[in-house]
């Protein structure tokens, strides 16, 4: 029995289905509309690095075969072959898009859907319905993406602009150049009804069904200009520098958001995994500026705007520059907590209500200094977040741990668990100090004064108290004091008395900030 999905609900293939060969096929109509249905091969940044993995109809197929555009059939719009367990290790998301070819919007669709077949069952459906757009020209429907193995995201986010911008967004060029006579293609593989699998383990397609009638073709289809994206450097050449985005800030590093690290893992311990779902490097200043279709160039209004304008992403996180923090509240289905005061402007239907932390969280509170005044965010809308221009970076936890100071928290997923830990000491009368731990699945965002920098624990590793903002749970922490009685005979002092000392397994990591609170 196929399994519904919502929009942003996520689940691992192999949960749904032992086979990888799979067929994804997508419905989407509107009276007067034409579409076109696309999937983007991402790399690790999802970024289209490699134009061969952008499979639309004037190139139906990847090099290897592993995603196949297969037409109109079984009552899709458009079809998809996906052999998971031959994509190259190079690409990590697959991304179906569906735009609109002309004028129009989304708005005007009737009910759709994209779901997934095995062996001729279906085993997963994501519906959407016009209601959920507005004046977008395109969509991302669902997201095949690599977080230790294939994982399937209902998405379902409107995006501004046509198949162009869409294209741009994902790093990608549009080349004018002339029409290429058509070639013929070889006749898709046709698909029956879904129906029950006869084995354990689905084998690609379903029983045969009856070749459809080739459907007539559109002359100006075959006519739009070639898409193109950038292709990797030959060795000894450096490619030439994009100019910056006016008032665009450079890219940094943000801690907890590396490609190729999982969450808690120190950067530098070489090139892995993608950085996880639901994390993004921050698009401030790079293609993902320009996600609304309007021209870099030229003056006027709409292009001093262009720079600052939302960012229309998947994601429930997505920071809109390095100061601000937009939460969907509609993707993940769980409220959020955030210091009070801290919302800067909200969309939609969301409701603010206040969170009181308990006896015994306000006596902890008073007592350590690590209090909290939360609100709770809930509803189905946006949420935008800031606190004095503190520079804010989202940390997905994934069952993991990490402790921060009260003091730089700044928002946290409701599904998070968190307490306040004691570090205990040694050198300083009756003192100790404290810090919050966060543990489970969920988001939490830190916020910095300035860029801060992540290093790992060594058994020589010290931090000052008022400039770490965070460290693995993992870690050990001990007080450690420079305080000595003959000081006392002595007038002043350095003013670096109490430090932390961080132990721990390689792996476990620390980060400071270039700041004294």
């Amino acid at each position: 029995m196929a399994r519904e999905f919502q929009r942003g609900h996520k689940a691992k293939i192999s949960d749904l289905t032992p086979g990888t060969d799979l067929y994804v096929g997508v419905q989407i109509a509107a009276p007067g509309l034409t579409f076109d249905i696309s999937c983007f091969g991402l790399d690790a940044n999802e970024q289209l690095s490699d134009d061969r993995y952008f499979i639309f109809f004037n190139q139906p197929k990847s090099p290897e075969e592993s995603i196949q555009l297969l037409g109109a059939q079984a009552g899709d719009t458009e079809s998809f072959r996906v052999t998971l367990d031959r994509v190259p290790a190079d690409i990590h998301k697959l991304s179906f898009t569906a735009t609109i070819d002309g004028a129009g919007q989304m708005s005007q669709i009737g009910p759709g859907y994209i779901r997934i077949v095995a062996g001729g069952e279906e085993v997963v459906r994501y519906a959407f319905t016009g209601s959920e757009f507005s004046t977008e020209r395109a969509v991302m429907l669902g997201d095949f993406y690599l977080k230790d193995v294939w994982r399937f995201a209902a998405v379902g986010q409107g995006f501004d602009g046509g198949l162009d911008a869409l294209l741009k967004n994902f790093g990608g060029e549009v080349a004018e150049e002339q029409p290429a006579a058509q070639q013929p293609q070889q006749a898709a593989p046709g698909f029956a009804p879904p129906a029950p699998a006869p084995a354990p383990a689905p084998s690609f397609g379903a029983p045969p069904a009856p070749a459809p009638h080739p459907a007539p073709v559109n002359p100006q289809i075959h006519s739009a200009p070639t898409i193109v994206a950038p292709m990797t450097p030959p060795a000894g050449t450096v490619p030439p520098q994009a100019p910056p985005a006016p008032y665009a800030a450079p890219q940094q590093p943000q801690f907890g958001q590396v490609p190729g690290h999982a969450p808690g893992q120190m950067p530098g311990q070489g090139p892995g995994a993608p950085a996880p779902f639901g994390q993004q490097p921050a698009p401030y200043g790079g293609q993902q500026g320009v996600p609304q279709g309007v021209p870099q160039g030229g003056g006027g209004l709409q292009a001093a705007l262009q720079p600052y304008k939302e960012l229309p992403t998947g994601q429930r996180w997505t920071p809109q520059n390095q100061q601000l923090m937009r939460v969907d509240l509609a993707m993940g289905g769980t409220p959020v907590l955030a210091r009070q005061g801290s919302m800067v402007m909200y969309q939609g239907k969301v409701e603010f209500g206040y969170k009181s932390a308990g006896f015994a969280g306000r006596v902890v509170g008073n007592a350590t200094g690590q209090e909290m005044q939360l609100m709770r965010c809930s509803g189905r809308g946006q949420v935008f977040l800031a606190e004095e221009a503190a520079h804010l970076h989202p940390i997905e936890l994934q069952g993991d741990g990490i402790c921060v100071s009260a003091e730089n928290v700044l928002a946290f997923d409701e599904s998070l668990q968190y307490e306040v830990r004691r570090i205990e000491g040694h050198g300083i009368p009756g003192g100790a100090l404290f810090t919050m731990q966060f543990q489970g699945s969920g988001t939490v965002i830190v916020k910095t004064h300035g860029i801060p920098v992540v290093l790992p624990v060594t058994p020589t590793t010290f931090a000052d108290s008022n400039a770490v903002v965070a460290w693995s749970s993992a870690s050990q922490v001990i007080l450690s004091s420079q305080v000595r009685l003959r000081r006392n005979a002595y007038p002043g002092h350095s003013g670096e008395t109490v430090n932390l000392q961080f132990r721990g397994a390689p792996g476990n990591f620390i980060v400071v900030q270039p700041y004294e609170v």
